[in-house]
């Protein structure tokens, strides 16, 4: 069976991943009730943010080189 839906490619397809990933830690925070695995995602999180940090970074930094 085929999947028809179509995936964003590229930097904009890794920034949305790593956006919607980020928003289901938010999501899943907010309906744990246990304190240390809302501290884990809290960690997780941040880890997530700072890929997505560097991504844009490096991907700015490649397109200046190749301009």
């Amino acid at each position: 069976m085929k999947d028809d839906s179509k995936q964003p490619e590229g930097r904009d397809g890794v920034v949305s991943s790593l956006n919607m990933a980020i928003d289901g830690l938010n999501l899943a925070k907010e309906v744990s009730s246990i304190t240390p695995v809302k501290t884990v995602f809290d960690s997780v999180k941040i880890l997530l943010i700072t890929i997505r940090v560097s991504f844009l970074l490096f991907c700015d930094k490649m397109r200046r080189i190749h301009t």
